[in-house]
């Protein structure tokens, strides 16, 4: 009998009716957002283009550009700009009065006096975050802007500078009523998006990683991301107390998260690569500490999901969470103590520092992830007493790359300034105030001299146009619907390229330049070669930008990626030896901030970046150990310092000092001495230990710290470490770990 042939049936393709409807809907999840937010900022734009000429402002285009220099998505984006572009104004302005009345006899003190201020400016600029750098770069460009005109005609100074915070407030005034009632785009949805998508992944880590799921690649690769969702988190969140009351009383458990989020991950992180280390031994103690802990590791997803089966994700669903975590954590030591004491026969003594020291992370972990979940539980009410948080997070920057970007600032100011005055270029001081401005607001970009390239090019598109409207099409028209009518197709076009990120540095060249250029004062003057003069100036300010970022100490330079490198190292410094108080935050903040500004530097050098989260994890795995350590011992010597003998207190002083050497001089004699240290520390403790009788409180602050000793001393012989020493030529630089172990999961 013959198989009957089997046919293959064709899914039917969908009907055109659906293909429109699908096509209709991703257009209107994608781009319809991009367009509303075009049409809103145009007509922001052209309000307050209007209202100028209304007041009769000299030149009214200025507000126009306001509106399209502190545009933002977000209206909370735009709000926090614009008070920092305010607050930064009026700081100028009063400089601006100071330096003219200082120096208006003397240009070239008045140019010299400008020049530091902005490269002061500048140093401010790179040493702060989010919009608050803005604002000082507002506060050195006003002075570029109103001094040099003011310097020229000191009579006029405080005209100009009235007028000028005229002109801004009524451009920020337009942007922010229009962004908060035409279509208003809150930034408190991502942010509530952000956090749960943040405590979904979280989750979902936990429970691969306790579960035995995860790799070393995949867990790195997890924490390289949770880096920047906490420097994310934290800027929308200061952005979005500009417009939401909601969010301004929920502002401290928000910044409470933050921190709480750090130290959690760093704590599964650390007891992930605890228990890699241990698969790695080939010792068979090892393995049974393995069978010890693991079971207790499977406990832990439960916790987390809900009475269905789903993971845990809203704020709702935390509040049960939590009071599963506070049982468990409960009852867990009782348990971990029993264990102990049921297989304490079977291991050798490196088997029992293993175990307690897995423990007590695995007792943080829960403790974290326990306060972590009350705070996100806690999201729901408007007001809760976990809003009692004062421990800002606090970012870290290189005063060295800071006070290079701010001299690069004032070198480029200084030089154009000298080129103006030797060669009487009419147009010589809109090139040295355009020079030194975006000197300023380009030294955060990841590439700052290719960020000024492309907005070069937008300037030579609005140039050409700028020149086709000024000459030939204002002419034709009569009032100002006419201008607002012609106008409009450039400003769509040129907002419109700002929300393609590939195509942003042209939209912005053209949105502040064409109409810097196109757009006439209320006394218009059709002067050709005046234009020419500004659009070269323009173009020359612009590209002596673009040299001074190549020549001047480049911020896209291995040595700057470098620097930084080693300022993450020196937080093991401020780990041993700065102030506790706060210490633990300031140390976490300050380790991610820096991680975040080499991971914008790296983005198209993988190697340099994967050498630098080899050392954030090994800063953040050894440098939170020692503050912990720190801790106890200040307990212990403040509660009961004959705990410990004097010789210990030597030993654990002698480590503290060691530490720093090895991470500002990491080389195989300062790790031998710090692995010395910390064994003589280790056999100090183990001693005051002893066999004898203590009281259990006794016993457990003692183990604590013999844990927190272990650890650092498993995290420098971490075979993945960067502390490593080199393998030497021809040796392969896994020849000393178990085969397969390149990535393994801690399988439980």
């Amino acid at each position: 009998m013959s198989t009957p042939a089997t046919s293959v049936q064709a899914s039917p393709s969908p009907s055109p009716g659906r293909q429109l409807r699908e096509a209709a809907s991703e257009w209107w999840q994608t781009d319809f957002p991009n367009w509303i937010y075009v049409f809103k900022m145009v007509f922001a734009g052209l309000l307050a283009l209007g209202i100028g000429y209304a007041l009769n402002l000299d030149s009214p285009r200025s507000a126009l550009i306001t509106v399209f220099i502190v545009m933002q998505p977000q209206s909370g984006m735009i709000l926090a700009k614009s008070f920092y572009r305010v607050v930064g104004t009026l700081i100028g302005s009063v400089v601006v009065v100071l330096f003219v009345g200082l120096f208006a006899q003397t240009p070239e003190l008045f140019l010299l006096a400008s020049a530091c201020w902005i490269g002061l400016c500048t140093v401010g600029s790179a040493h702060n975050r989010n919009f608050r750098s803005y604002g000082f770069v507002l506060s050195g460009y006003t002075v570029a802007l109103i001094g040099l005109p003011a310097a020229l005609n000191p009579a006029t100074t405080f005209t100009s500078v009235m007028t000028r915070v005229t002109e801004i407030t009524v451009g920020i005034v337009c942007v922010g009523v229009v962004s908060a009632l035409v279509f208003p785009q809150a930034s408190s949805p991502g942010l509530v998006r952000i956090i749960r998508s943040r405590f979904t992944a979280f989750v979902d880590l936990i429970g691969s990683t306790l579960g035995g799921t995860s790799d070393r690649k995949q867990l790195e690769a997890t924490n390289a991301r949770f880096v920047g969702d906490i420097i994310g988190l934290e800027a929308l969140r200061s952005s979005a107390i500009f417009e939401d009351p909601e969010v301004r009383l929920r502002s401290g458990r928000l910044t409470r998260m933050n921190s709480e989020f750090m130290a959690l991950s760093t704590r599964v992180h650390a007891l992930h690569q605890l228990m890699n280390r241990l698969h790695t031994s080939s010792n068979a103690s090892a393995q049974r500490v393995i069978d010890m802990i693991s079971p207790y590791f499977r406990e832990v997803q439960p916790l987390l999901t809900r009475s269905g089966g789903e993971p845990v994700m809203g704020a709702l669903d935390a509040a049960d969470a939590a009071l599963k975590l506070d049982a468990y954590k409960q009852e867990l030591p009782r348990r971990v103590r029993a264990t102990r004491t049921e297989n304490a026969q079977l291991l050798d003594d490196e088997a029992i520092l293993d175990f307690d020291t897995a423990s007590e992370l695995l007792y943080r972990v829960i403790d974290e992830l326990h306060a972590y979940t009350l705070t996100y539980a806690s999201l729901v009410q408007r007001r809760h007493e976990r809003e009692q948080w004062e421990h800002n997070y606090a970012p870290k920057t290189s005063m060295v790359t800071a006070s290079i970007a701010g001299a690069r600032a004032a070198i480029t100011l200084i030089g154009l300034s000298t080129f103006w005055i030797l060669s009487g270029w009419p147009s010589g001081s809109v090139a040295a105030l355009n020079a030194a401005a975006f000197c300023a607001i380009t030294s955060a970009a990841p590439d700052p001299a290719k960020a000024t390239r492309t907005v070069t090019m937008g300037v030579v598109v609005a140039m050409v146009l700028g020149y086709v409207y000024t000459f030939h099409i204002l002419p034709r028209l009569d009032g100002f619907w006419m201008l607002a009518a012609a106008l409009t197709p450039v400003l769509m076009m040129a907002v419109l390229l700002t929300t393609k990120p590939k195509l942003a540095g042209y939209g912005l060249g053209i949105c502040i330049f064409f109409p810097f250029l196109a757009v006439p004062d209320n006394l218009v003057h059709f002067d050709a070669a005046g234009y020419i003069n500004e659009a070269i100036a323009l173009i020359v300010s612009l590209v002596v930008t673009t040299i001074a970022f190549m020549l001047l100490l480049p911020p896209t330079t291995n040595w700057t990626v470098r620097h930084l490198e080693k300022q993450l190292r020196k937080q093991v410094v401020q780990a041993c030896f700065g102030k506790l108080a706060h210490l633990a935050l300031q140390f976490e903040s300050g380790t991610r901030d820096l991680m975040h500004q080499i991971t914008v530097l790296t983005s198209s050098r993988p190697g340099l970046r994967q050498n630098a989260f080899g050392w954030m994890f090994a800063t953040l795995e050894i440098g939170h150990a020692v503050i912990e350590l720190r801790t106890e011992l200040q307990a212990i010597r403040s509660g009961n310092p004959g705990l410990l003998p004097p010789p210990a207190y030597a030993a654990l002083d002698r480590l503290r000092e060691t530490l720093p050497e090895l991470f500002n001089h990491p080389n195989p004699a300062t790790r031998a001495a710090v692995l010395s240290a910390n064994d003589g520390a280790i056999a100090e403790v183990q001693q005051a230990i002893g066999p004898h009788y203590r009281e259990r409180s006794e016993r457990h602050r003692l183990q604590r710290t013999l844990s927190y000793l272990h650890f650092i001393r498993t995290a420098l012989l971490d075979p993945y470490s960067p502390l490593q020493p080199a393998p030497k030529d021809g040796q392969d630089s896994n020849s000393n770990i178990t085969s397969g172990t390149n990535g393994a999961s801690h399988a439980a």
